[in-house]
């Protein structure tokens, strides 16, 4: 991941609030297309000018190749708010993030978050390395509006059940539970991805401990109720594999 600097540029009068609304719409387009990541964009003003903080998962995550149709529109609109096109400004490597996968086409991919992760919820199989939303065909809304809000859904249920009191176990049974709303989005939304994508994309669900399991190489998958246990583990964290119903699973932790 890389950090970056937006630098926007008032070219005649102008008000805080337009400036503050074209600024915070275009976020959210370059966001929602997966060219830039997290929830938090500090913005500074000195001067009539303008510097918006960013984490990008490329170097060239924001080049105009990779802009949306409603990136373009935001673009656009800043010159109704008395603003220039964005100078952008790469400021180095983020310490703090994972690499984005190195794949140019990977054999498969996984659905995968937790509540610390800012990256993108698609992960190379291969690598389990982040790969950026805009290398995958647009969905027919125009962004990965609902991808994101679905990790921020998980990542929020999450951070819950791990720290949370009064909501711990019903956001562990949330968690899961392949038929809670929840997990039938983010299945879903696993398989569109592979029906645009054509490249075979799994769903993770979380498993937690049960007193009741005694045998965790009896527990069948729970979507078709076959063997789905792998003979070893992926990337520390997989433990078993449906490939028809496109599911991964771990044991307890």
């Amino acid at each position: 991941m890389f950090t970056a600097e937006l630098t926007f540029e008032c070219y005649q009068d102008t008000t805080i609030n337009a400036v503050d609304g074209a600024i915070t719409q275009l976020i959210d387009a370059l966001r929602y297309n997966g060219q830039i990541l997290g929830r938090e964009f500090p913005t500074s003003m000195d001067d009539g000018v303008f510097i918006t903080r960013v984490v990008c998962p490329e170097e060239e995550s924001l080049h105009p190749r990779h802009h949306s149709c409603i990136v373009e529109k935001r673009l656009q609109a800043l010159s109704d708010a008395g603003l220039l096109a964005p100078k952008v400004r790469l400021t180095g490597m983020d310490l703090h993030s994972d690499n984005t996968d190195p794949c140019q086409q990977p054999e498969w991919q996984v659905l995968y978050t937790h509540y610390l992760s800012t990256c993108s919820p698609l992960r190379c199989g291969e690598h389990l390395a982040p790969i950026p939303l805009y290398k995958l065909p647009t969905p027919a809304v125009g962004d990965h509006q609902d991808l994101l809000r679905w990790q921020v859904d998980w990542s929020s249920t999450d951070e819950l059940q791990m720290h949370g009191t009064t909501l711990k176990q019903a956001c562990s049974d949330t968690l899961t539970d392949l038929t809670s709303p929840l997990n039938n989005t983010g299945w879903q939304l696993a398989k569109e991805i592979e029906h645009k994508s054509q490249v075979p994309t799994y769903y993770y669900l979380y498993h937690l401990a049960d007193s009741a399991e005694h045998d965790q190489k009896a527990r069948p998958c729970p979507n078709c109720g076959g063997d789905w246990q792998l003979a070893e583990s992926l990337h520390g964290i997989f433990d078993f594999k449906c490939e028809p119903c496109r599911l991964l699973s771990n044991s307890p932790w």
